[in-house]
């Protein structure tokens, strides 16, 4: 399963809409779900509405919070998507195999045979997430909360029997890319205190490339599908980066 959780303070102004990025990725099989860390007013109502939107195209879940909110609403996230997505899957073999999705449908025996796979898939199917993290020049007193979740959300995923994985992006990178490597997949994110510091915090906000990058990354960094697979034909992953610094608004998009 594949997750990429942003963190944003809306208002995307550069480049494609993130509303078609999360709808490409949805396509791609990555599931984006948005946390937004807003200002009052009238910018932060257009924050939100964009953040609701990214979320519903990209087939995830949405949310406002307060930066000292942000660790505990990323956790729950990733695992809320888990159970939805792994839920969907097994809805749709049920009604391939019997012609319902409906657990209640089930005779009782089956539906707690099949409620069981359910809670053992959520703990055991492997993830990975890509925390996507709006470096602009506005959110640069949030980053010590994001900091915050990134090592929180490791531990949370270390604690699954599953194998999971987090890689951790900014946007807008150094220059003119679009998105920055701060750490590549790994299961033991160490040093996540040392994340976004010494980043060059930019006024523009290309959440709509920086998706599609995030998208590309998840394809170019794949883990191999068989062990004799030709790895030599895969593209070599983004360089590694230098180091640098309560509400709901919708539910499950379905």
């Amino acid at each position: 399963m594949k997750q990429i959780i942003l963190i944003t303070d809306g208002c995307s102004n550069v480049g494609v809409s993130p509303v078609v990025a999360a709808a490409h990725a949805l396509t791609e099989g990555i599931v984006v779900n948005v946390v937004g860390v807003i200002d009052r007013g009238e910018i932060g109502e257009l924050g939100a509405k964009e953040i609701a939107d990214i979320a519903k195209a990209g087939g995830g879940l949405s949310r406002i919070v307060d930066p000292q909110a942000l660790s505990q609403t990323v956790q729950m996230m990733t695992r809320k998507t888990v159970a939805h997505t792994i839920r969907q899957a097994v809805g749709s073999e049920l009604r391939t195999i019997l012609g319902t999705s409906e657990l209640t449908e089930l005779p009782p025996g089956k539906r707690a045979e099949v409620v069981r796979v359910i809670d053992e898939l959520e703990e055991t199917a492997d993830l990975r997430v890509a925390l996507l993290v709006d470096a602009s020049a506005s959110m640069k007193p949030k980053l010590r909360a994001v900091r915050e979740a990134v090592r929180d959300l490791m531990a949370s995923l270390q604690a699954r029997q599953g194998k999971s994985e987090l890689a951790v992006l900014h946007f807008p990178g150094q220059g003119d890319e679009e998105l920055r490597i701060d750490a590549n997949w790994s299961r033991h994110l160490a040093k996540a205190a040392e994340l976004f510091y010494n980043i060059n915090m930019k006024g523009t906000t290309p959440t709509g490339p920086a998706l599609l990058r995030a998208v590309a990354f998840f394809a170019e960094t794949a883990p191999p599908v068989t062990e004799w697979e030709d790895k030599t034909s895969r593209q070599e992953p983004f360089p590694p980066a230098s180091r640098g610094e309560d509400g709901m608004l919708s539910d499950y998009v379905l």
